[in-house]
């Protein structure tokens, strides 16, 4: 009798092992998020200068990652600048730094739109009562920034999550790439692991990314009323 996709998940260590992908999924996301939210946020804050050169340089960025595809940038970064450095980095540090930077791109723009939106009375009044440029953006400005950026975020992180499945691409064994070989390895006698296997990894990326998606559309109803 032939095995089953279903049961060839609980076969073994293979739950464990796709588990354990995940992990490896999870920690290059959420690291990613974590630090690019932080130095995306001071990403915004220079882009909204006035300085046309400043903004050239800042808008330069951020269209590079808009138009150049992420896997381009993991490719560049695991086999171009090894090559031409002589050096060699692991797949998971590339992961990290190119997810960091189109996160900080993408956040600084999230966030350079947000302080450009608020009304420009708020500055004015804020300077009128005294407060230099620091505690004008302290008090006033970066309070109503962050809750208009915040839905923004959540769902830049999950594509960010969801994107993290090109780092197979550059060698590292996450979620999918084991995915991956345990249907090589049982292709002949279980059909349709393929089904099965990717099937379950569907489904845990969904568990992760459908309550952020929830969660930031909830805050942009609230907040908009």
């Amino acid at each position: 009798m032939q095995n089953t996709g279903i049961n060839l998940i609980f076969e073994g260590q293979n739950l464990a092992r796709i588990l354990q992908g995940l992990l490896i999924t999870a920690r290059v996301a959420f690291i990613s998020i974590f630090i690019s939210l932080i130095l995306g946020f001071i990403f915004g804050l220079i882009y909204s200068s006035k300085n046309k050169i400043i903004r050239f340089f800042c808008r330069l960025y951020l269209e590079l990652f808009r138009i150049i595809p992420i896997l381009v940038w993991l490719f560049i970064f695991y086999f171009g600048f090894p090559e031409l450095l002589d050096i060699n980095i692991d797949g998971e540090v590339v992961a990290l730094i190119v997810f960091i930077m189109w996160g900080i791109a993408e956040t600084g723009d999230i966030a350079r739109g947000a302080l450009e939106s608020l009304p420009k009375h708020q500055r004015e009044s804020g300077m009128a009562i005294g407060l230099n440029k620091i505690q004008l953006y302290r008090y006033i400005l970066l309070p109503q920034a962050f809750r208009r950026i915040l839905p923004g975020t959540i769902n830049l992180a999950t594509r960010m999550i969801k994107t993290t499945s090109l780092i197979v691409m550059v060698g590292v064994m996450d979620v999918v790439k084991i995915g991956q070989q345990i249907i090589e390895s049982n292709v002949l006698k279980v059909p349709d692991a393929s089904f099965w296997i990717y099937g379950l990894i569907f489904f845990l990326y969904f568990i992760i990314c459908y309550p952020l998606s929830k969660y930031a559309k909830t805050l942009e109803n609230k907040w908009n009323k």
